[in-house]
């Protein structure tokens, strides 16, 4: 029997999913500027859905190769891109005790990282 540690292209794949993830949330701060039930609230509202299905594929995916305790401490890493959409987007500011929250996680999240592995794989050699 013979493990690995987490490879750097689940780790991007973990990433992805997480800033898809964030994106539904975006979606909704849009729709909530709009008047409900009218058509721009409808359709941003309906692309938070979509991109929720979209990361709930992909999470399905990840989840079947990486382990879920890897996985779901990646999911951490929302606060990150949470907060850079915050800034980028909606000029929201950050404070530090903000910033140190998110560079604690985000330090957590990259320490689990590189100590973690994969699913067992049998070397059936």
């Amino acid at each position: 029997m013979q493990t690995r540690k987490i490879s750097l292209s689940h780790i991007l794949l973990l990433q992805l999913g997480v800033v898809i993830y964030t994106c539904a949330g975006i979606l909704g701060k849009l729709a909530s500027s709009y008047e409900l039930f009218s058509v721009p609230f409808l359709a941003l509202y309906a692309g938070e859905i979509l991109v929720l299905a979209i990361y709930a594929v992909l999470w399905q995916q990840m989840i079947a190769r990486v382990e879920l305790s890897v996985a779901y401490a990646n999911r951490g890493m929302s606060l990150l891109w949470s907060s850079l959409w915050a800034v980028l987007l909606f000029s929201e500011h950050l404070s530090p005790q903000n910033l140190l929250g998110i560079a604690v996680v985000t330090a957590g999240i990259i320490l689990i990282n590189s100590e973690s592995s994969p699913k067992e794989v049998h070397d059936e050699s």
